[in-house]
């Protein structure tokens, strides 16, 4: 029986580098969350994350959680909370190359957009810009930050955003009567280390039946 096979760990026995391993080797594929946030200064920062879901679509509400650095709140967090508002685009084979160049680490005072061929578009109803390769972009109101996880002496281990999305952008030949076509997406998806996937095998499978 494969069930028998099982190895059975205790979280709090592991390394915090082992239990980051183990999730993100378990829990895929992930969807990247590719986001933009304006610094109060208005240095445009942008990053892929790919701790990334739906909330709920009444509203329509999406969750990013920002890992934090030994402590330290990463710079798409505090400028989210600051300014109480983000940009998040669903990332693509299109534009995966830029997309992987922004995950370096750079100053604050420098834009990540800088290193890309990327061009960026005024959003609607934030102040916050988009990136035009994007097929698909949501304009985010902060509805909460919630630091989480950690210890009392290191502080959060994450600060998970949720976002209100207040204005959608999709590539017209993407839409169709309402629905998104995920072919003409290509979706990436993070799985661990180095390894990303594509959309792969599609299949129709009616629910509870």
């Amino acid at each position: 029986m494969r069930g028998e096979l099982l190895k059975s760990l205790d979280p709090k026995t592991l390394t915090d580098l082992e239990n980051y391993k183990f999730l993100i080797g378990s829990v895929i594929p992930r969807p990247i969350a590719f986001v933009t946030t304006l610094s109060k200064t208005n240095v445009l920062n942008a990053a892929p994350f790919s701790f990334f879901n739906i909330v709920t679509s009444n509203p329509p509400l999406i969750s990013v959680s920002v890992q934090r650095e030994k402590g330290m709140i990463k710079d798409t967090a505090q400028h989210a909370m600051d300014r109480g508002e983000f940009v998040v685009h669903i990332s693509t084979e299109h534009y995966l190359d830029d997309m992987n160049r922004t995950a370096r680490r750079l100053p604050p005072e420098e834009s990540e957009i800088e290193l890309t061929a990327l061009t960026t578009v005024k959003s609607e109803k934030v102040g916050v810009p988009g990136v035009m390769e994007a097929p698909i972009r949501m304009e985010c109101l902060l509805e909460k930050a919630i630091p989480l996880g950690g210890d009392s002496e290191s502080g959060p281990a994450c600060d998970l955003l949720i976002g209100r999305v207040v204005q959608y952008h999709i590539q017209e030949d993407l839409y169709d009567k309402g629905r998104i076509d995920p072919v003409g997406l290509k979706p990436l998806a993070r799985l661990a280390g180095n390894d990303y996937a594509k959309l792969g095998e599609i299949f129709e499978l009616v629910r509870g039946v």
